[in-house]
């Protein structure tokens, strides 16, 4: 069974990790949710989830694609260098690569935005236009490999999308 890897920090947003988690499942995929480092991670709310493996043991090859929650927790993602270069290495092997939300933090520290029609949240477009990409006010966006959304309201259309990219 192929594995899609889901990134994990502190203040995920829990509807962005849950809903990829047992969507990639419904569609045949194993989620391996990759931390720091395996262990317990709290969403903006109490409610936590668990890592299995760390960043720092994940080959880009072992994977099938990788998707990127928001939330705060790309803040946190973008702090550890294990993280950034998952990210980027996925994207070099243009394997699906989805980010929702906050995740263009994590897209802009990994180094892949630059020149890339993308979307994000809203709060975040200045950040992903001073790195480089070419923001779009729209709620998902598909670029070759890469997909991005909004916010947690685009959830259907994001995993269609993201999920396509392997057809």
């Amino acid at each position: 069974m192929s594995v899609i890897g889901i990134l994990l920090e502190d203040y995920f947003d829990e509807r962005e990790v849950i809903y990829p988690y047992y969507r990639v499942q419904e569609a045949g995929f194993e989620p391996l949710v990759i931390g720091p480092e395996p262990g317990s991670f709290h969403g903006k709310t109490p409610f936590t989830f668990e890592a299995k493996a760390a960043a720092g043991s994940v080959r880009a090859g072992d994977l099938a694609g990788l998707i990127v929650p928001g939330g705060f927790a790309p803040d946190r993602m973008r702090r550890h260098k294990a993280m950034t270069r998952l990210i980027a290495e996925v994207d070099a092997l243009k394997k699906p690569l989805g980010a929702i939300c906050h995740a263009g933090w994590a897209l802009i520290s990994a180094g892949v935005v630059k020149g890339r029609r993308l979307t994000g949240f809203s709060s975040i477009r200045e950040d992903l236009e001073n790195a480089g990409a070419v923001y779009l006010d729209e709620r998902v966006v598909v670029e070759g490999h890469l997909v991005t959304a909004q916010h947690a309201d685009d959830l259907p259309a994001f995993m269609q999308a993201f999920l396509a990219r392997f057809d």
